[in-house]
């Protein structure tokens, strides 16, 4: 195992080196975490919408444990398939418009699993450059050639789209929102683009699901496009704030998945009380408006606030603002100056992102209060003067 410790010690070196930390909710404080004794509030989780720790998503999983015990015993097409899965995805389908829907374990396995089934030996993904590593990883298991196009460049799409115009089957797949930057992906050029070319276009609403559209829809309901997307993949692990993650389409898709999805078929299924917790999150989803309109008043006064102290956060009106610091070091430093003012805010290093756009990731909920995000920001200021990241 030497060879391991050597490749430890250079990641030190570069400072990539991860290691897990213990953290645990504030009942009491919605939107801080507990790390070692301190209290600190909460900027770097994507529980967005709040529903983490919402009382009633935990009630119905209580009821739902003593229905249906703990576990579900075996994967969905042997005996795990409980009845909470058809509520749910029905549910579902309705909510998204669509004809169909299929709950996965996680978005790892619905990407890695939906994009292996979908294309293979012969056909060509084209997948945007920023895109989640779930993306990139499916395509490389599913053999099919991957045309990585340079980010939300459509002349560059449109290039590789010419270039492969032969091949067998195309799949354009993007991030609705990008996990790293929370800029959004150009969805009605895409949707262009895939009618011109007659590719299949997949679009992965994890960072955008909850947040945008009349009931939380995502931002392909918000940007009317949604019937042209051909698979509609998101999550609950983050407005939602249970765990899982779902795609939605034709029927015939979901029956392909139904026998063609490795992750699927070969995992135990979700806990049933977890998916009875995930169909209370999305009637709250649906119905707590006030959710999703008390997040976009935070958006706007914290990137206005930061703006203000002298950061560039770039475009966008996601809860995911990010501050490009460059360095993997100084990020490391910024960060844990942060810890010190009392603000949980993770730095973001390579290979999560490009090599020298190390980063300090913020991200919002609808729980933070005016008061809090403003002076939080403050202090973002004073160590951003100490690190020497902004200057006077």
């Amino acid at each position: 195992m030497n060879w391991m410790e050597k490749e430890l010690a250079a990641m030190a070196d570069a400072s990539l080196m991860r290691s897990l930390r213990a953290s645990s909710p504030v009942p009491e404080c919605p939107g801080y975490t507990v790390r070692g004794e301190r209290i600190l509030l909460n900027l770097s989780s994507n529980d967005y919408l709040g529903l983490s720790q919402h009382p009633a998503i935990t009630e119905v999983m209580r009821e739902s444990l003593l229905s249906e015990g703990v576990g579900s015993g075996a994967s969905r097409l042997v005996t795990g398939n409980r009845a909470p899965y058809g509520r749910l995805e029905e549910a579902l389908s309705g909510w998204q418009n669509c004809e169909a829907a299929l709950v996965f374990a996680n978005g790892y396995m619905a990407n890695s699993g939906v994009i292996s089934a979908l294309v293979s030996r012969g056909d060509v993904v084209f997948s945007d450059q920023l895109n989640h590593a779930s993306i990139v990883d499916g395509t490389i298991l599913s053999r099919a050639e991957l045309a990585r196009y340079r980010h939300n460049d459509m002349d560059h799409l449109r290039f590789l789209l010419n270039k492969y115009r032969d091949k067998r089957r195309k799949l354009i797949v993007t991030d609705a929102v990008f996990s790293m930057d929370g800029d959004q992906a150009p969805l009605r050029e895409l949707s262009l683009l895939k009618r011109e070319y007659e590719a299949m276009l997949m679009v992965d609403e994890a960072h955008s699901g909850g947040i945008y559209g009349g009931r939380g829809e995502g931002l392909c309901h918000e940007l009317g496009v949604q019937d042209e997307v051909d698979v509609h993949m998101g999550t609950f692990s983050k407005s939602f704030g249970v765990y899982g993650a779902y795609v939605c389409g034709s029927r015939t898709l979901i029956r392909w998945l139904i026998n063609k999805a490795r992750p699927l078929i070969y995992s135990t299924a979700l806990p049933p009380a977890l998916v009875d917790g995930i169909s209370k999150s999305l009637d709250l989803v649906q119905t707590e408006h006030w959710r999703r309109e008390r997040l976009h008043e935070a958006i706007k006064l914290f990137r206005s606030s930061l703006s203000t102290a002298g950061f560039d956060v770039g475009a966008g009106d996601s809860p995911i603002v990010p501050i490009i610091i460059g360095d993997n070091d100084t990020a490391l430093r910024f960060s844990g100056a942060l810890e010190e003012e009392g603000i949980a805010a993770v730095a973001i290093r390579p290979p999560t992102v490009p090599d020298g756009t190390a980063r300090i990731r913020f991200s919002l909920s609808a729980v933070h209060s005016d008061k809090e995000l403003i002076d939080a920001a403050e202090r973002i200021r004073t160590v951003g003067l100490q690190q020497g990241v902004l200057s006077l």
